[in-house]
């Protein structure tokens, strides 16, 4: 196949199976939109969710491309766009994409969802920030209030969004508490942001979490498992406690233990980063953190693989796969 003008698609929800890498016709931008020459682009699990067909939403019609996060040089802005400029090198940002997805050589995104590439990072770490940390801020820092005192749990936290709500939680002050099946992951989660790690799967989960808290219990939970632990952590929230459930690691949707919800006056909250890129206000607060907490050195990108444009399913293998390993995956287009 030529290299130029390749694309990723699914021609059916089956996961890795369905992907398909296929030559196109790059379209132009339209009304309010900009064209990108992809540089790199990221996976992230919610793409294999989508890939499954049991994500937030499904494509208007098959095939489609794949992902929300990409990096490129703008190639050519349409009609009503100021403040792209031509040459320069942007981000996108995650939203509902049906239909825009970023797996391909170039890129067609709405202009409301592109943000200029953080100076001093190479074309991959400038893709590889904004799912992963603009998917924690708004939890963390805003609707969870983190700030020192407040006890906050984050299951799956060797993620990429985990281990940034970690990060960000440090940043506040905020008491982080962080979940692993495995004990090799302890150090690594501490330094990110923890101050305490729970290693395993639910078994003494809700006693640990006392410890933690000094019998106050967790305040808000950050939450990617599904089923996984939240019959556990339940009985140890705190009064008014608030759940963000973000992911089905365990592809399986959670059964609300009511019980303890009812006693805690517990909210239950399923959360889509979407909504807030969405909203221009909520927009601006996440970008303002995250180009601010780079500049200061507070967070820094963490890529752990890149892989070519031709391996992308070896990629998902890679991702999918146990590994000591931690950070983003990453396919890099063109040279």
């Amino acid at each position: 196949m030529s290299e130029a003008n390749r694309e990723w698609v699914i021609t059916e929800y089956s996961g890795m199976s369905g992907l398909e890498l296929r030559a196109y016709t790059p379209q132009q931008a339209g009304p309010g939109e900009v064209r990108l020459k992809t540089e790199a682009f990221a996976l992230n699990w919610g793409d294999m969710d989508l890939m499954q067909g049991r994500y937030s939403f499904n494509f208007s019609r098959l095939p489609a491309r794949i992902g929300c996060e990409a990096v490129g040089i703008v190639d050519q802005v349409g009609d009503g766009v100021t403040g792209i400029e031509l040459g320069e090198r942007y981000c996108t940002l995650p939203y509902f994409y049906d239909m825009k997805g970023v797996s391909g050589d170039t890129v067609i995104i709405d202009a409301r969802y592109l943000t200029k590439a953080p100076e001093g990072l190479s074309a991959v770490e400038a893709g590889s920030v904004w799912m992963q940390y603009m998917t924690a801020y708004y939890p963390i820092a805003e609707l969870a209030g983190a700030a020192p005192g407040v006890n906050i749990l984050v299951t799956a936290a060797t993620s990429t969004a985990g281990y940034s709500a970690l990060q960000i939680g440090r940043i506040k002050g905020a008491n982080m508490i962080g979940t692993s099946r495995f004990d090799y992951n302890c150090e690594y989660l501490m330094q990110g942001g923890a101050s305490h790690v729970y290693v395993g799967t639910g078994e003494g989960l809700p006693e640990a979490l006392k410890e933690f808290t000094d019998g106050a219990g967790v305040y808000a939970v950050f939450d990617s498992i599904g089923a996984g632990m939240i019959a556990q952590y339940s009985k140890a929230l705190a009064k008014d406690a608030q759940i963000f459930t973000y992911g089905t690691l365990d592809e399986k949707l959670p059964e609300l233990p009511m019980m303890e919800l009812y006693q805690a006056n517990a909210t239950f909250k399923p959360y889509s980063l979407f909504n807030y890129i969405e909203d221009a206000d909520w927009q601006k607060k996440g970008l303002d953190f995250v180009y601010g907490a780079l500049a200061s050195g507070q967070i820094r990108p963490n890529v752990d693989k890149v892989f070519d444009m031709e391996e992308f399913k070896e990629a998902w293998q890679y991702l999918r796969a146990p590994r000591k390993n931690h950070g983003k995956v990453m396919i890099k287009v063109g040279d």
